[in-house]
């Protein structure tokens, strides 16, 4: 029988680098131990909505056409509302992906002449275009919706002088993105969410605070929602779907909020009551329920991949040893071809389409190339092994999930052979 060591060499391993990533992750084990305490939290909690809501074998019937009275769909809502603690949530596969359930909560909730606010620097590439910085076809700036920003001081705290400033009688929404982007600043905790909402309230407490919620979702016991959010929004081919979920997003929160975003997804006067989730619905359950064990696998892969570059000398955000409050690893490497590279070796190491060469492109919603490494069984989870990154500097790139450890440790292996095959890292 072949050892693992001769299974990974025949996988295109060499035992350099396997004696090398072995070493990293001989030091982690009681890191890995630690992030069991919040995945058994979130799974409980996961379970009790399902229970609480009574969760049956009706819900995941399929609807079609309409879609009225359809229980599974209706039913999914309330448990998400448990889950995130809010009065309700809009839980659809008609929501394509992350950036329109933030394009929908945004245009659902402001009016011509209204403000948004954001406190924490430039939003995410795709949010751009939606809000008008970069001027598109359909953004809120042609709406009559202006936009202000507030940066990040150098050290990564709020600048709450500058945030007191730009609050004014126009504000209407405040939008705070919890995880990096393209981006490499920290990820922000649910606490320093919860701190920059209270002082927001504080100024102007009728203002609605949004937090673009992706990627953090079950990493830590808390949602921004358990502290103060008006709305939390996602998606579910990242964390909620447990990499089950075929497509879909989701916004919980205030239900007065909940019912303007219901209305802009579908129709005025139809609102939550349409949406066939045509046969779906148990995968979005299944899901969900699997969610916090996939997360805690991708934060295992996350502070491996840390460890790893990290050691070889290569700035890591988050580093090492930082707590985590998101999915996301992401590592500066200064050159394209380390980017590049990096994205094969992700991409070599996949279940589905390993035979193909990630190129950089003109993605849509960006304003450089992109390559993108996502051999994935849904196309495009990021929940599922991926990396990406926008081909200008500072090169950084952005690594995250892996629905099993196992798979997450071998793609980071495979990324650093690629990397060592190239020459452009000697060990």
């Amino acid at each position: 029988m072949n050892t693992l060591e001769q299974l990974y060499e025949s996988m295109g391993i060499s035992k350099q680098v396997y004696d090398f990533g072995m070493e990293i992750e001989k030091v982690l084990k009681d890191r890995f131990d630690n992030l069991k305490e919040t995945t058994t939290y979130n799974q409980l909690k996961v379970i009790k909505a399902m229970q609480d809501n009574q969760v049956s074998e009706a819900c995941f019937a399929a609807t079609t056409g309409y879609g009225y009275n359809d229980l599974g769909r209706d039913k999914l809502e309330d448990v998400y509302a448990s889950v995130f603690h809010t009065e309700a949530a809009l839980v659809r596969p008609q929501i394509t992906c992350g950036t329109h359930a933030l394009a929908l909560a945004l245009s659902a909730n402001v009016r011509p002449g209204d403000e948004i606010l954001s406190p924490v620097g430039k939003p995410y590439d795709t949010l751009e275009e939606v809000i008008g910085i970069r001027p598109s076809k359909g953004s809120l700036a042609e709406y009559g919706v202006t936009y202000s920003q507030v940066n990040l001081l150098e050290d990564g705290s709020f600048d709450f002088e500058g945030i007191k400033k730009a609050i004014n009688e126009k504000t209407k929404l405040v939008t705070i993105q919890r995880s990096k982007g393209y981006q490499t600043r920290p990820t922000l905790s649910v606490a320093r969410i919860g701190e920059l909402i209270s002082f927001i309230k504080g100024i102007k407490p009728d203002v609605i605070c949004m937090v673009d919620n992706c990627y953090g979702e079950f990493v830590e016991k808390e949602e921004p929602s358990d502290v103060g959010a008006d709305m939390v929004v996602g998606s579910l081919i990242k964390n909620p779907g447990g990499g089950l979920a075929p497509i879909g997003g989701y916004i919980a929160g205030r239900e007065d909020l909940i019912e303007m975003c219901a209305y802009r997804l579908t129709s005025p006067g139809l609102g939550k009551e349409v949406g066939a989730t045509l046969g779906i619905s148990g995968s979005l359950y299944q899901g969900l329920f699997l969610a916090p064990t996939v997360v805690e696998s991708a934060l295992k892969g996350s502070i491996f991949a840390a460890n790893i570059y990290e050691k070889l000398g290569y700035q890591v955000v988050p580093n090492g040893t930082e707590s985590r409050h998101d999915i996301i690893q992401a590592v500066t490497f200064g050159s394209p071809e380390g980017v590049i590279a990096f994205c094969e070796g992700i991409q070599a190491a996949a279940p589905v389409d390993s035979h193909v060469v990630p190129e950089p492109w003109a993605m849509p919603g960006y304003d450089a190339d992109v390559i993108m490494a996502a051999g994935a069984f849904v196309s495009g989870s990021s929940i599922e092994l991926s990396a990406d990154g926008p081909i200008k500097e500072p090169y950084a790139v952005y690594f995250q999930g892996g629905l099993t450890y196992e798979h997450a440790r071998y793609g980071i292996l495979r990324s650093l052979q690629q990397l060592v095959n190239k020459k452009i890292i000697t060990l």
